[in-house]
Parts: structure tokens; C-alpha cells; sequence
């Protein structure tokens, strides 16, 4: 979730059809105000400019593509901390890993060979619930921060779509499960939307995202299943999640998604 293969993001955006070594494109990009994240290496060209100095883009490492090389995989925890750069608007440089193969440079910075790792204060840190949080305290603007009563919304999505996944009793509850989880989010979106925090998208959006994108290609993949259309304020969130630039730029390829999630499927 072999060299490395970088490419830089936000401040020089990816190709829209392939993620390879050297290949750029020049974005305009207006620095946001931001706490110093601690020494940061100097690029000797296309520095950044921020109120508080220069600075290199932030390192993040996550899993490559399994059926395009170059491309990013499939990873949802991932994505999400790519779309909290995205949408606050920071400079990062992309590592893609053969999580099939783990390179020698890659257990170096993650030892227990998963993804996402970001390099923040000089140091690699794992987990996307730690990238994330600490991506808001040293920036705090955009702020993408939600009163915490609201982080149960959405909690046991994941859980509740891996469980009806894997089943193979249809009288088992699992799917039962899952459309008890979808409705309470739909029932919360009806008072509370568009987004989970209201009007404006937050860090709860940015980890529910990846995850219903999951959920909507590989249950209809493996199950032929879909979010039901009654659930018309779930269907509406994610249309409005997916199409947002940030997500576009994020988001695994539906083949990657396939082939990552077939192991648990064919057990």
C-alpha cells in the first residue's frame, strides 16, 4: 500500500494521465499562512515562499499503482492525507512504493512496511490520524478542524462495508449493517449538510471520501451493489466529495481499487 519515484504536487501539478519520474507542470500557487514545521531541506530551484521563510514540499509517501506503474494506488488513508494537503493548499512531493516488492529505502522510513509516511519536522511519521492532525496544527489555515461530537459521524462505514464484502451468507445482517450506517449518515446529512461540518468540507469529509469511493466501486464490482437511491443526501455527498478537484487528483484508478480489495473478497 525498486526505486523511488517521486513527483511534486500542488505547486507543480502531476499529469492527468500518468505519474512519472521528472514530469511537471507549473501551477500558480499562493502560499498559505503556516507555523513552521521545523527545518525543512532547500531546494536549490522553484523554492517556496511562505510568511514564515522558505521551505521544501512536505515528503509523503504512499502505495503505487499495481496495474499502472507510476500511478498512485489504492490506498483511501492515503488519499486522505494527500487531500488535506490539497485543500490546504501546501506543496508536497509524492513517493510511490511497491508495497508487492517493499524497497530497502521505503522499510528505512516505514518499518513496518505501511502507508501513508510523511516527512514532517525532520522526522517520517506513520499514520494518517497523526499526518493529518499535525498537517492542522502547523497550518491551521484553511482550517479543515470539526468539533470532535462530530467525528462519530461516518465511524463504522468502513468497518460495516469490509464485513458485507467479505460475506457469503446474504441472511447474515452484514448488509443490513451497512444500510443502518448509510442511513444514519444520510438522516445526519439531511440536518447537518452538505458536508459533515456544514457548509464548508473538513477533515471528517477528507477521511469519509476515500472510503465511500471504496465502497461504491467494489461493491458494485463484486456485489452489484449500489447506495440505495432513496438515500438521496449520502448520494449527493459523495457526487459532491468526488468531484471536487481535490479528489479528482487523489483518487486510485477503479482498476487499482478492484485488484486491491480482490484478496478479501476471494478467501
Amino acid at each position: 500500500m525498486a526505486s523511488t519515484v517521486a513527483a511534486t504536487t500542488s505547486v507543480f501539478s502531476r499529469s492527468s494521465t500518468a505519474l512519472t519520474p521528472n514530469r511537471v507542470h507549473l501551477r500558480f500557487f499562493a502560499p498559505r499562512p503556516c507555523r513552521p514545521l521545523g527545518r525543512f531541506r532547500f531546494l536549490p530551484i522553484r523554492a517556496l515562499s511562505s510568511p514564515n521563510g522558505f521551505f521544501a514540499p512536505i515528503e509523503v509517501c504512499v502505495k503505487e499503482s499495481v496495474t499502472v506503474p507510476g500511478k498512485l494506488g489504492d490506498c483511501p488513508f492515503s488519499q486522505r492525507v494527500l487531500l488535506t494537503l490539497e485543500e490546504k493548499n501546501l506543496p508536497y512531493d509524492i513517493k510511490l512504493a511497491n508495497l508487492a516488492n517493499k524497497p530497502e529505502w521505503f522499510l528505512k522510513i516505514s518499518p513496518e512496511g505501511k502507508v501513508p509516511v510523511a516527512k514532517l519536522d525532520d522526522k517520517w511519521i506513520a499514520d494518517s490520524d497523526i499526518i493529518t492532525q499535525l498537517i492542522e496544527e502547523k497550518c491551521p489555515e484553511p482550517p479543515l478542524a470539526a468539533p470532535p461530537e462530530k467525528s462519530s459521524v461516518g465511524s463504522k462505514i468502513f468497518s460495516t462495508f469490509i464485513a458485507f464484502l467479505k460475506s457469503k451468507d446474504p441472511n447474515d445482517g452484514t448488509e443490513q449493517a451497512l444500510l443502518a450506517e448509510l442511513t444514519a449518515i444520510n438522516e445526519y446529512l439531511k440536518e447537518n449538510g452538505p458536508f459533515v461540518n456544514g457548509e464548508k468540507i473538513s477533515a471528517i469529509d477528507l477521511s469519509l471520501g476515500p472510503k465511500l469511493y471504496h465502497l461504491e466501486i467494489v461493491l458494485d464490482y463484486y456485489k452489484s451493489w449500489s447506495v440505495p437511491e432513496a438515500l438521496t443526501f449520502v448520494r449527493n455527498y459523495m457526487e459532491s466529495v468526488f468531484s471536487r478537484e481535490s479528489f479528482v487528483k487523489t483518487q486510485a484508478l477503479r482498476e487499482d481499487v478492484i485488484a486491491g480489495w480482490r484478496p478479501k473478497v476471494e478467501v
